[in-house]
């Protein structure tokens, strides 16, 4: 039974969040089916991620002693990587659907995504870890890990949402990248640095400060939805 919850613990703070953006999109919000997809691709795109970090990882061996062999890892091994994948997955799945509609549905989309993959990587974290510490884990990334994720899927939903009702999107697909990677290669390089002492609170001043932006990109897609006259 102690197990059963642990996993539950493990699953649920991906969809809650997930479902949470869904529905603060007020006007016009998207079809399950398409949500669905998007989180199990998500979720699947951890194996070729995991892959290539592990590939990478043997080529680079990077040194957590040192700091900028951890920032190196942080953000060309892991952000990087994680990132550019969530991208390629929205990009490919449903940026270029009829039910992506409006700005506001870059960050649904990009979101759930995210969220795909954050649930795949806590059972693996979860499953992988001593039984003793299992519940700590889930625990821990319940209110970390699988928020910081759902952050960076916000900010870079927030320009692809811009990018897809732009002429010139370039610079925006750029900056949805950039945005998370930034993010995430922060949140991370805090956390990996084996310094030890304050900089762990560096992790969750970063995870912070992306929590905010993302509430702040929400409120403004909500207010420049087309869809938003229609509930007046």
């Amino acid at each position: 039974m102690e197990q059963s919850w642990i996993m539950l613990l493990a699953i649920a703070p991906g969809p809650a969040l997930g479902a949470l953006v869904w529905w603060l999109d007020r006007y016009n919000r998207e079809p399950h089916d398409l949500l669905i997809g998007c989180f199990l691709w998500g979720a699947a795109s951890i194996v070729p991620v995991i892959v290539l970090q592990h590939t990478l990882v043997i080529i680079v061996q990077p040194d957590m002693n040192n700091l900028t062999s951890v920032i190196l890892y942080a953000f060309g091994i892991i952000a990087a990587t994680e990132e550019l994948t969530k991208y390629l997955v929205v990009r490919s799945y449903v940026y270029w659907r009829p039910d992506f509609d409006e700005p506001y549905d870059g960050i649904t989309y990009t979101v759930m995504v995210a969220m795909g993959f954050a649930t795949t990587e806590n059972i693996l974290y979860v499953v992988g870890s001593d039984a003793s510490m299992q519940l700590g884990i889930a625990l821990l990334r319940m209110f970390t890990a699988v928020p910081a994720h759902a952050a960076n899927g916000v900010l870079m939903g927030y320009f692809l949402g811009l990018a897809k009702f732009t002429d010139t999107s370039r610079g925006l697909h750029i900056a949805a990248c950039a945005a998370a990677i930034i993010a995430h290669g922060l949140y991370d390089v805090f956390l990996l640095y084996s310094n030890p002492g304050a900089l762990t609170l560096g992790a969750f001043v970063v995870l912070a400060i992306a929590v905010r932006l993302s509430i702040r990109a929400i409120r403004i897609h909500q207010h420049i939805s087309p869809f938003r006259d229609q509930h007046h």
